[in-house]
């Protein structure tokens, strides 16, 4: 007796982009988390050093633009006009496969790991907005 075979929907375009960013944004969440046990990473922060120098109100609003894309990208693939929606994430999915790539120096392997799975999201997310169905 064979077991029939699973039933499977297929999954529109823009969930799976919205997927795509939520899994990034979950390993950019971790990444910053383990980061924090880097030895020297905590006393940086309360010396006021950041990840690009010293600290100051204006890094500090780029790099929560920079952590507000991903998190926004996860609405806009689901509720921007297609066209649209379909350029931001190649957009944006090629600028933070460069923005992981210029951080891969010097990283250690927690981070690395991490990079690695980050570049192929960002990367996925490009080709899929990519293939976006026509007609």
């Amino acid at each position: 007796m064979s077991t029939p075979a699973l039933h499977d929907i297929p999954i529109h375009v823009r969930f799976k982009l919205s997927a795509l960013w939520t899994a990034l944004m979950f390993c950019y969440i971790y990444g910053d988390y383990f980061g924090l046990y880097v030895p020297g990473k905590l006393q940086g922060m309360i010396n006021g050093t950041g990840p690009v120098g010293p600290v100051s109100e204006g890094t500090l609003v780029g790099t929560a633009l920079m952590l507000a894309i991903p998190a926004l990208m996860v609405l806009l693939s689901l509720v921007a006009p297609a066209s649209l929606a379909r350029w931001l994430n190649i957009g944006f999915g090629l600028v933070y496969t460069v923005i992981m790539l210029l951080t891969l120096p010097g990283a250690w392997w927690f981070y690395l790991t991490l990079a690695v799975i980050e570049i192929a999201l960002s990367l996925a997310t490009v080709v899929v907005a990519w293939r976006w169905p026509r007609g």
